[in-house]
């Protein structure tokens, strides 16, 4: 760093006041906490991946239904596609030893799969999305912060020239330059706030579309013994965007 610099921005600490020092601390808070969900995100997103990937492949190369089961409860579901598949044939068995005997359990052993599988996937969406709230607020607000620490920073080194007397442009260029340092320090805060964002809401869109997929798919495997494109009259069900999930 240029010593140059260095030195403008310890003069600019030094001489703000409570109300700047705080706006500095906040910013490295906002920092701090933008660098952790992007560091534990990134984290859950590649064992997700892979984890993912080796349920399904398990899930499409068993021989029935009752080898997933039972490799579901060897291995605690720790994904959104072996929570499903496992929280599916526990509703499908459910409705075939107990049939109606509940509210929840109304209707057929279509309805109440669909209703379940619909329930998983609005718990892994809520999951999944959990953080992305905060790197919203903080991308949205973050240079706004900045510059707001750059006008209370700008004020009061105008206060203290004009009672200096000393209004000279060597003068000023100094303690404004340094009070621009707010306005860098929000975007720097901001910037990979917002791409983190995008990034992980892209993700978890692909992820929920192929959650969706599956759910068709293991909606079949359940009710029907076939795979969704091989079936030719599956019960109907209504579907909604593939975004958000079908069950």
């Amino acid at each position: 760093m240029d010593p140059a610099q260095s030195a403008g921005l310890a003069a600019f600490i030094a001489q703000a006041d409570a109300i700047g020092k705080g706006v500095i601390v906040l910013l490295l808070l906002m920092s701090a906490a933008t660098w952790y969900l992007i560091a534990t995100k990134s984290l859950q997103v590649l064992q997700l991946r892979r984890r993912g990937a080796r349920f399904l492949d398990m899930f499409w190369n068993a021989p029935s239904v009752q080898a997933v089961a039972n490799q579901l409860d060897a291995n605690r579901p720790d994904e959104p596609f072996s929570r499903l598949a496992s929280h599916g044939i526990t509703a499908a068995r459910h409705h075939e030893q107990h049939g109606a005997a509940r509210l929840d359990a109304a209707g057929g052993s279509a309805d109440f799969l669909t209703r379940a599988m619909r329930r998983v996937i609005d718990e892994e969406t809520a999951r999944i999305e959990s953080g992305l709230t905060v790197l919203a607020s903080i991308g949205s607000t973050a240079p706004f912060v900045g510059l707001f620490g750059t006008v209370w920073g700008v004020y009061h080194a105008l206060v203290q020239i004009g009672m200096s007397g000393q209004g000279t442009l060597d003068k000023v260029a100094g303690p404004v330059g340094e009070a621009l340092i707010m306005t860098a320090a929000g975007l720097a805060v901001a910037i990979p706030a917002v791409l983190a964002h995008n990034a992980l809401v892209r993700h978890n869109r692909l992820l929920l579309a192929r959650l969706d997929a599956f759910a068709h798919d293991l909606f079949a495997v359940l009710t029907t013994g076939a795979h969704v494109e091989d079936t030719i009259a599956v019960t109907p069900i209504k579907t909604v965007p593939a975004a958000r999930g079908s069950y």
